[in-house]
Parts: C-alpha cells; structure tokens; sequence
C-alpha cells in the first residue's frame, strides 16, 4: 500500500517562516502531510488538547530550533518546547533540526532578553543530550536535511502511516483523508504562492526604482589641480566619494542574468563595478568634471547591496556539493528573483531599448529622452 506519513512540524513561527516553507515544501514532495501549531486556533486549553491529540497522532515530529526561544505559557514554558513534551511523552520519533551556527543568526531573529536565552540554551541542551541532532545554516540547507533524515525514519523507524481510502476500510477513515488531502492542496498552494511572490515585510525595504544609498569612490583631478599642476607638469589625482547612480531595479537587472544558473561572489561584484563605472561616465557630472578613473567598490558596500537582493527575496546562497578546492560562494535566483528578472528586463513592443545596450531604457532615461 502507498503510505503518507503525518509529520508535525514544531518551530518558533516568525523568525523561521522562511525554514519552515522550505521544511513544508521538503515534506510534500515526499508526499507527507505536514502539520503545525500554524493550522490550529489560539493557544487556550482547548487548543492544547487538539495539538496533543494530532501530535500523538502524528508519525514523526520534526523539531526546528534556530535563535529564539519564542512565545511562552504561564510557567514560563516554550510553546514550541511544550510540543516537544508532548511528542516525547507520546512516544512519536522526534527528528531535531538546529542551527549550526547560533552566533551567527541576525540580531533580529535571536532572543533580546537574557532570561529567554538561557532558557533557549537549556532547551537546546536538553535536545542534544537526548537525540542525535542534525545541524542547518540557511532554509535551502534544511529542507534537505529533512528530507534525507525522513527518508532514514521510515527505514529505520517505521509507522502505521495513511493508505488511500479504497485501500482501509470504513467511511471515517475515506473522511479523514478526504480532509487531509484538501489541507495538502491547500498547503501545496500556499507553497507555489511564496515562490514567485516577495517575502513578508519587504514592502517596507528599498527596492525598485528607490536609488542606491551607497557610496564608491573614484580616482580624478581637483579644478584646482586641472589648471595650476598640469602647467607645472604634474597629474596628481585625489580620491573622491560619490553615490551609486543606480536604482535597485538597475543593479539587479545588472547581476541577475548570470544567476540563471550559478554565479560567484566575485562576479557578481566586477559586475556590478562595470555596470557603475558605466553609469558614472554618464550621469555624474563631477566624475565627468574632474576626468573621473578607477572607480572602486568597498566590500562593505558590495555585502550590503548582496544582503539587501537576498532580504528582497531575489537571490539565494546555492548548497551544491563542489570539489574541496572550489572555495567561491555561488549564488542564484530564486523563483521569485526568476520571475522578477523576467518583467523587468524582458523586451516589450511599448518599451524603448537604450541604444548600443542589451538593458530595455530605464524608465527615468526614457522619460527625458521623451
């Protein structure tokens, strides 16, 4: 018979909403059943009773543990360790999940208050000295370690499991499929919407045609030094700061396309240098003025436009296995970043495209030439 495994999915919610989607999608293209506190009304008594009945129920437990210790009862007590509780008392295999990396998890989505990091530290003890643990550094990374830890659990620690209806007997058990088949679908669109749609709260970030608030710098000569030292035959040059005279759209129009597949770090930054250099020569009437040269990147201004594609939702750090020498950090669109690639530099019959380049005109470009 073809058996589907209910697993409960257990995790602090916000902060790990990305990790979760990834666990979600891992699990239904296993053709699992994922269930978590998410599906279930507010946290009151009656709640719990419901939790720890479909708990109790459930085939496996997954158990995610990333920075922060999360929403607590009167005791003081996790909601997401309370789940864990009940788990173990319920004798349900308990699959843990825990970043590698504690320190290294954003300020954001760690624990503020000492008291809630001591408990979390506690909890993650806990776990460790009572499972062999595995251990995750970003969503993509964890999906795949779910699924391959699900795959050893039903060898190794098989369950009863869900059979089609025409497959068990009874008309309750043909309604409870029925029930969790819709939940499935519902769960699997949900999924298929968080792929090609922009990440929770990313309204609020700088994106699209929002300039570039970032700083290079450029080698050029003073008007001081144009006059006075070229007639002493000097050609002595200062450096001088200036904003990127891009947009985000600009710069992500830039990178994306090496990204269909793989890209590394450092390709993404002599692009995105190139594209700058280009854009200086331009628009920036003092790069023009002070016979402009060797424009220049701080890594710093380079991480941050990395860090803001990747909070926008738009590339995503890949996980490929590589040969021990290969080093570089390789990079990706994400569906969404595919998708977003596409309107934005996909050639239309309305739109004009710059001469002598492969970019459609930017919309402000287009508008002066107009």
């Amino acid at each position: 018979m073809d058996k589907r495994y209910l697993v409960f999915v257990s995790s602090t919610f916000r902060d790990l909403s990305e990790e979760r989607r990834a666990v979600m999608e891992a699990l239904l293209e296993m053709d699992a059943i994922p269930a978590g506190m998410e599906l279930f009304p507010a946290a009151n008594e009656d709640a719990w009773t419901l939790i720890g009945r479909v708990i109790a129920e459930a085939d496996y437990y997954v158990l995610i543990i990333g920075g922060k210790y999360g929403s607590t009862d009167e005791k003081g007590i996790s909601f997401t360790e309370r789940e864990y509780d009940l788990a173990a008392k319920s004798g349900v295999p308990i699959l843990p999940f825990l970043h590698e990396k504690p320190g290294a998890i954003p300020a954001d989505k760690t624990e503020l208050n000492e008291a809630a990091r001591d408990r979390l530290a506690a909890f993650r003890k806990r776990v460790e000295g009572a499972h062999h643990c595995k251990y995750w550094n970003d969503p993509e990374q964890l999906g795949s370690r779910v699924s391959r830890a699900m795959m050893q659990a039903v060898r190794s620690t098989p369950r009863t499991g869900w059979v089609r209806a025409d497959e068990s007997a009874g008309p309750e058990a043909l309604a409870e499929m029925n029930r969790l088949r819709l939940k499935i679908d519902e769960l699997s669109e949900e999924l298929r919407q968080s792929r090609v749609e922009a990440p929770r709260g990313s309204e609020g970030l700088l994106q699209g045609a929002d300039p570039v608030p970032l700083t290079v710098e450029y080698k050029g000569r003073t008007e001081r030094q144009i006059h006075e030292l070229r007639a002493q035959g000097y050609s002595d040059t200062s450096w001088f700061p200036a904003q990127i005279p891009m947009s985000w759209d600009e710069v992500f129009a830039t990178v994306g396309p090496l990204m269909f597949h793989e890209a590394t770090e450092k390709q993404l930054k002599s692009s995105i240098v190139s594209r700058a250099v280009k854009c200086f020569k331009e628009r920036v009437e003092d790069y023009r003025l002070r016979l402009g040269e060797d424009v220049v990147m701080a890594d710093d201004t380079f991480q941050a436009i990395k860090v803001q594609l990747v909070a926008l939702g738009l590339i995503r750090k890949t996980d490929r296995k590589r040969a021990v020498s290969d080093t570089a950090t390789y990079w990706s669109l994400t569906p969404f970043g595919e998708a977003y690639l596409m309107r934005l530099r996909a050639m239309r019959k309305d739109q004009p495209v710059a001469a002598g380049s492969a970019l459609p005109a930017h919309p402000d470009e287009a508008t002066n030439r107009a």
